[in-house]
């Protein structure tokens, strides 16, 4: 049986809330950068320097190594473009094009607390750009509210995975199983894991004060993945491509508080009250 993460007090909810912000505001910060013609190593040395020197934060990715078969991460964000599922390493090789589509992925930790979040970036001009890939992107963003909106105290996280599963699903789209999301807080990564796939009213029950983030992995092919000889890039398997968004969610006493929100946050989707 998993452990039950920390209830958060009211004083860490407070420093989850500032944290959430400052990673925001660093997607924020670089959407004017995101453009054909620029390496995803440039946009890396812009959030670091952003996160370091204006936020007086610290970049988590950079140096974090999860077990002993990973080399510590290079960099201070993560850009998955096209086919990378996620953890795609910044490099001074890849340069966006026209048509391509991109997630950055953002931790920062600011007086010993995570926020966590991830947005995707579609790379041109509204023509130069598949409908496949506009359409994966925003039905991935809704499958990710579809998630937010099941969390509540008393229901559970196969409710999150459940209503994440079945939406995608219904676009004929593979949900990526091998990567979740989790537990944040004075860790990068903790209790509980929040899969995208599941059952409702199964895995552990949610109770206000928990803090995670829900960030599907969503792919145009095969749910299936492949890990890279860098031991951190992840692929599609099928090549596909794949999309994800990411926010840190607090349960509170009568349902949710999305921690990841700045003034350039996409507005949630319509069905969201």
């Amino acid at each position: 049986m998993r452990q039950l993460p920390p209830k958060l007090t009211n004083d860490e909810i407070i420093k989850m809330r500032i944290a959430g912000q400052l990673a925001s505001e660093v997607l924020d910060y670089i959407t004017p950068f995101v453009k054909s013609g620029v390496s995803t190593f440039e946009l890396n040395e812009l959030c670091h320097n952003y996160i370091v020197d204006v936020q007086q934060a610290i970049p988590a990715p950079l140096n974090y190594q999860p077990s002993a078969q990973h080399s510590p991460y290079p960099a201070s964000i993560c850009t998955s473009v096209n086919e990378v599922v996620c953890h795609g390493v910044p490099s001074r090789a890849q340069v966006l094009k026209a048509g391509d589509i991109l997630n950055i992925d953002v931790t920062v930790i600011k007086d010993g607390y995570h926020g966590d979040t991830s947005r995707m970036f579609l790379i041109g001009e509204n023509n130069q750009l598949s409908e496949k890939a506009k359409k994966l992107c925003k039905i991935t963003y809704e499958c990710m509210w579809k998630g937010i909106e099941q969390v509540r105290p008393g229901a559970y996280l196969g409710d999150i995975g459940y209503a994440i599963e079945t939406y995608a699903k219904s676009f004929g789209y593979g949900v990526v199983e091998d990567y979740c999301g989790h537990g944040v807080g004075k860790l990068f990564h903790t209790e509980p894991q929040v899969l995208h796939v599941g059952q409702p009213n199964t895995g552990m029950q949610l109770f206000e004060g928990m803090a995670f983030t829900i960030e599907p992995m969503i792919n145009v092919g095969g749910k299936q993945s492949r890990v890279m000889p860098d031991n951190w890039t992840v692929k599609t398997k099928d090549k596909s491509l794949s999309a994800q968004w990411e926010h840190t969610i607090l349960v509170t006493s009568n349902g949710y508080e999305v921690l990841t929100k700045s003034l350039g946050s996409p507005q949630p989707p319509s069905f969201i009250n």
